[in-house]
């Protein structure tokens, strides 16, 4: 957040009166910050996670899609700070009149990081790879809206068009997220375009990434980005562990910051947090609704139910979850999109208001009734269930304690179960040997677009019941539908109108049970310069390419 001068015109005073020494002064700031960004140096951070996967197509992870945004080269992207659309590897590109196709010119004489030459052969490489069926791309959802025919087609060296089998609005914006993999390299994936290359990955410790010698930019004053010469990447899930270094000076920023932790800094160095204000991401709760999982045919069908999942829904108590877990840093969830995302959000929704009476009254509907303060369904079984999520992060282990105590006071008995992140990521994506979990997405997107990967029934990251060759419900096939119906018209006021009807759909429905939106908080060294924490991912590091650390940095270390 950038305040503004406490006297403008005390400021224009003095300018006025000291021009020669302002002069001076911005010449000894042109030469330091010149010195700066030859002199390189080693930006240090956490990872919460092990990333999943360092296939840039096969990313669905918060932890993977950090090192993806740092070591890939995309055609376009979208500035984390104005949130406009840019060129990168592709310097123009056009949209045909219907919405189907978009031909891209490339920029001349780039290069993979081992020296391998770009052209239009890795674009139409890397879109055949994407849309393989066999491959099961998270990537590849956003780009199978409109069918599964999408094809590439070389023009020249430095031309190439990619066409849909039906329209799609906003198509240029899915490249955002659409790395380029080569079509020639040995190195295969290891080969990138982005600012930086991975150097050194040691499993379950840090992942080390270095200048790319071939990465194309340049500042203005012609100096090749990036300024940084390394950055090096712990993996550490203990936030104790990750603040304390912060302190010391061991690493130079926090990407997101819990909430008590932002207090706790805020009180003592202020200058050192940031709050951008409400992000685009939020948590959830939702049950596991897979046909084949390993759970009890009686607890599938409390799942599979409206009536359960709007009762669990109704139990539970949002505004203590925002106080108490978050110390006001959060807002009562709604569904899918944030009330940031001001043109997309559907403002006659309102987050669930806590009514445990309403739902006791719905689960009656389905049969269940309370007996000496015990919750049993129409066959007599105890309503007990558990729920599973990531070990260290101490706001969804608070928020799960909480959601435990308002549902035990509806006659639900909850177990609480925290796992190593990979270890929770095959229990619920492979296995699906789980009840109920809390996670959340890290939404990199405003449109609705770049939720392609969640709504539709055959998606990897369907949570609830992922990959269905066909939808299962009526409601699913609904939000198929309607999200296809927005993906393929540019009336921006029939979009609003399909992904509107999704949101009531979802809130109808709840396979997600919405909890709360948070707001994005960061903490970054005053060591780093160009640092502008925004609240789209990754909110610090955005501008990787373009941070500047300071001698203090170095001497620190």
């Amino acid at each position: 957040m950038i305040g503004r001068p406490a006297s403008t015109r005390r400021l224009q005073f003095s300018f006025r009166a000291q021009q020669g020494i302002c002069f001076l002064l911005l010449l000894c700031f042109g030469f330091s910050v010149a010195a700066l960004a030859q002199s390189g140096g080693q930006l240090r951070f956490c990872l919460r996670t092990e990333p999943k996967t360092l296939d840039p197509l096969l990313v669905d992870d918060e932890a993977s899609l950090s090192i993806r945004y740092l070591t890939g080269g995309v055609l376009l992207r979208a500035n984390r700070h104005t949130q406009d659309l840019e060129p990168e590897l592709a310097e123009s590109w056009r949209v045909s009149p219907d919405g189907k196709k978009i031909t891209f010119k490339l920029r001349h004489d780039l290069h993979f990081s081992d020296g391998t030459p770009f052209s239009a052969d890795d674009v139409a490489f890397t879109i055949k790879r994407l849309t393989d069926p066999a491959l099961h791309s998270p990537v590849g959802d956003e780009f199978r809206a409109a069918g599964n025919a999408v094809t590439a087609q070389v023009i020249a060296p430095d031309q190439v068009s990619v066409t849909f089998p039906g329209p799609i609005v906003g198509i240029d914006r899915i490249f955002d997220e659409l790395v380029l993999v080569s079509a020639h390299s040995t190195r295969k994936e290891a080969a990138v375009l982005g600012p930086f290359m991975i150097a050194e990955y040691k499993a379950g410790s840090s992942v080390l990434l270095e200048r790319n010698p071939y990465y194309w930019k340049k500042d203005p004053q012609g100096r090749r980005l990036p300024y940084l010469d390394s950055i090096h990447i712990d993996i550490q899930p203990n936030r104790d562990v990750e603040m304390l270094r912060f302190k010391r000076g061991e690493l130079d920023l926090i990407n997101v910051l819990d909430t008590d932790y932002f207090d706790r800094l805020a009180s003592s160095a202020p200058q050192l947090v940031h709050d951008a204000g409400p992000s685009l991401d939020s948590d959830f709760l939702w049950f596991n609704q897979v046909v084949t999982a390993p759970i009890p045919d009686y607890k599938r069908g409390w799942f599979r139910s409206t009536n359960f999942r709007r009762a669990v829904s109704e139990a539970l108590n949002r505004g203590d979850l925002a106080r108490i877990v978050y110390n006001g840093h959060a807002q009562p969830a709604v569904g899918p999109v944030s009330p940031s995302n001001k043109f997309w959000f559907n403002s006659n929704l309102k987050p669930e208001p806590y009514n445990p009476q309403a739902a006791l009254d719905r689960l009656k509907a389905d049969g269940f009734h309370l007996q000496n303060g015990v919750l049993l369904d129409s066959g007599g079984h105890p309503v007990e269930f558990s729920i599973v999520t990531n070990a260290g992060s101490k706001p969804r282990e608070r928020m799960a304690v909480l959601i435990q105590e308002d549902l035990g006071k509806v006659g639900i008995k909850v177990n609480l179960v925290t796992l190593d992140f990979p270890s929770l990521i095959e229990r619920i994506s492979q296995k699906f040997n789980y009840e109920a979990a809390i996670l959340g997405f890290r939404n990199v997107d405003i449109d609705p677009n770049g939720q392609m990967n969640i709504w539709m029934s055959s998606a990897e990251n369907h949570a609830w019941n992922p990959q269905q060759k066909s939808p299962e419900t009526v409601w699913e096939a609904e939000i198929d539908k309607l999200m296809r119906a927005q993906a393929e018209t540019s009336d921006a006021k029939k979009r609003k109108q399909s992904f509107d009807r999704v949101q009531q759909i979802v809130f109808d429905e709840a396979p997600f049970i919405y909890l709360v939106n948070l707001n994005s908080l960061s903490a970054v060294s005053t060591s780093v310069a160009g640092a502008n924490p925004v609240i789209l991912h990754p909110q610090t590091f955005w501008n990787a390419e373009r941070l500047i650390l300071t001698g203090t940095a170095t001497a620190k270390r």
